[in-house]
């Protein structure tokens, strides 16, 4: 063989090379949840059980359950939302919950947002924000609770204050995940009816 068959190949200026193919864009459209939606919602929720501290639950949740919260969100007329791609995978989800059972709570919710793993940083959980504020708004929910883990969470806290959401209180030491102590944050909106 000869020697300069085993030299390195220069490159190409940059003017000469091929420009990379673009990115495709991050679809999505949001819509209510369904039942079948379930299996997905469950995975991305898991997978935070399992890796982070931003939700205090330790085993993962099961179908039967979270049909059940499902049904009761449904049940009360509460906005329960997915964010679907083009191609029908679930990348994230939003949904509100009563703040407590007791009927004089019933005009305020706690609202949770997950985003699918690959899903995160791309404005998802903005755009699923504003549409659960929107529809929580028309639903005649007044006030939204946000409790969020005070380790590990500035980009949610940070999502919520450029919402308008206000930091009302902190607990310190109230959750006990992969053998730390956790605190959380409190946030809340106050929202009325437009019009």
């Amino acid at each position: 063989m000869l020697e300069e068959e085993y030299a390195p190949r220069r490159k190409l200026p940059p003017h000469l090379r091929k420009p990379p193919a673009p990115e495709a864009p991050f679809a999505y459209s949001i819509r209510d949840a369904v039942e079948t939606d379930l299996p997905y919602v469950r995975e991305i929720y898991n997978y935070y059980v399992r890796n982070s501290t931003v939700t205090f639950d330790e085993k993962p949740v099961t179908l039967k359950a979270l049909r059940s919260k499902f049904g009761h969100v449904k049940k009360l007329g509460f906005p329960y939302l997915v964010a679907e791609s083009p191609s029908g995978t679930i990348l994230g989800y939003a949904f509100v919950y009563p703040w407590r059972e007791k009927a004089a709570y019933r005009y305020t919710v706690e609202l949770s947002i997950y985003l699918g793993a690959a899903s995160t940083g791309k404005g998802l959980g903005k755009a699923l924000m504003a549409e659960l504020i929107e529809r929580s708004r028309a639903a005649g929910i007044r006030e939204l609770i946000a409790v969020i883990a005070d380790r590990g969470a500035d980009a949610s806290i940070a999502m919520h204050k450029a919402f308008g959401f206000e930091e009302i209180g902190r607990m310190g030491k109230v959750g006990f995940k992969f053998d730390r102590w956790l605190g959380t944050v409190l946030m809340q909106k106050s929202i009325k009816k437009r019009g």
